[in-house]
């Protein structure tokens, strides 16, 4: 029976838990399991035509069971413990992020080289730096004043190579989630303003010179602003996810009755957001945003509640990466946003992008549950130094 515990649903510590930490731990669940639901009906015509139309369901089933795994042992990990590994994480995963681009290991899709090809599974390791990066942040930002200028440059350095490492992939989102998501964590430490607004100069301007020497990202980019233009090209994409959003109406075509996943690309992945407008409409649209509003709003107030830095950080930066990417996604499949590949969290097939989502939730939870933490001085133990103090004084003064 020990063994269950490391499953979330047979933990039985949850009931002792901060009201935040299991509000955030039940959405987390219900926001995976419509994910799995959505993601069988997007999938299965693909998956039909490989003689399984199961294959990608069973396929998340397996990793969302191994993250599930790793998330309840996150949350029963002390975060101070976990920054420390995460750090040595931070460079496993900075090391695998460029080992996509050795040939033999590294796999390139669809113009893109972001997955390392280990046997018959693709891991993108784009994906893993998240929740180290979160750490990471969270430690040197929570305890800037107290941390030395070479350490400051440091880690500056590392987090400035771990975009360069994303861009180059390219992987022109992510490396902007993962950008806006450090940045707005340093606003929330305090950092200086000047400071604040030379990385974000530096940042814009990396992405300028990515889209300016990249033909398909100015391509993405036009075709954005007037995808009909050219719907057999380079507005194929976006026309056919706002058609499927358009055909959804109020109420939608109904679960598995979508028909426009028969030619939307991408559409368990990057475009997941889009079949989940078509078969619930406008109503399942606007449940989906108030669900990730109550997922902000309970992130942040955990925020506020926390005593340490650290602990608030992480719980900001968790909050960002999570809703912040689900947002990006819907205004990418609502044309928005320039068509850009970033996946929807827990909706979109992949294990990386599953194990990572689940690993930045159970961060989220952590925080929660440390978020009361703060060193008690006892009324008791002030009592007894005060009279010790006041015994000394007239010793000294005899």
């Amino acid at each position: 029976m020990k063994l269950l515990r490391i499953f979330p649903f047979f933990d039985s510590s949850v009931s002792r838990w901060a009201a935040e930490a299991r509000i955030i731990r039940w959405l987390t669940f219900l926001w995976l399991f419509v994910g799995l639901v959505v993601l069988f009906s997007a999938s299965f015509p693909n998956a039909d035509g490989l003689g399984d139309g199961f294959y990608y369901f069973k396929q998340q089933l397996i990793w969302a069971a191994l993250a599930l795994i790793i998330f309840n042992i996150t949350v029963h990990f002390p975060l101070r413990l976990t920054i420390k590994i995460g750090s040595i994480g931070l460079f496993v995963v900075l090391l695998l992020l460029f080992a996509t681009y050795i040939p033999g290991i590294g796999e390139a899709r669809n113009d893109s080289t972001r997955w390392l090809k280990l046997g018959s599974f693709l891991l993108q390791p784009s994906e893993f730096i998240k929740p180290f990066l979160v750490l990471q942040a969270a430690n040197l930002f929570g305890r800037w004043k107290q941390t030395g200028l070479l350490a400051k440059l440091f880690w500056l350095l590392v987090f400035a190579i771990s975009l360069l490492g994303i861009l180059m992939q390219p992987s022109l989102s992510m490396t902007a989630l993962s950008g806006m998501s450090l940045w707005l964590m340093a606003m929330a430490a305090g950092i200086p303003w000047y400071q604040l607004t030379g990385t974000a100069v530096m940042g814009v301007a990396a992405g300028v010179f990515s889209i300016a020497t990249k033909e398909y990202q100015r391509r993405r980019l036009m075709s954005f602003l007037n995808p009909w233009v050219d719907q057999a090209g380079d507005g194929y994409q976006l026309s056919q996810s706002l058609m499927a959003i358009g055909s959804g109406g109020t109420w939608g075509t109904g679960f598995g009755l979508s028909n426009q996943k028969m030619f939307l690309p991408f559409q368990y992945t990057d475009f997941i957001f889009s079949v989940f407008a078509e078969e619930f409409g406008l109503v399942g649209c606007i449940a989906l945003i108030a669900m990730l509003l109550i997922f902000a709003s309970l992130g942040f107030r955990v925020a506020l509640m926390c005593k340490d830095a650290v602990v608030r950080l992480v719980a900001i930066g968790s909050t960002v990466f999570l809703v912040g990417q689900a947002f990006l996604n819907i205004g990418v499949a609502s044309g928005v946003l320039p068509t850009t590949g970033i996946t929807f969290p827990f909706f979109s097939y992949g294990g990386s992008s599953l194990l990572s989502s689940l690993a930045i939730a159970a961060l989220l939870v952590r925080a929660a549950r440390e978020m009361s933490a703060a060193e008690i001085i006892s009324i008791d133990r002030f009592n007894v130094q005060e009279r010790r103090d006041r015994l000394r004084e007239k010793r000294y003064r005899s």
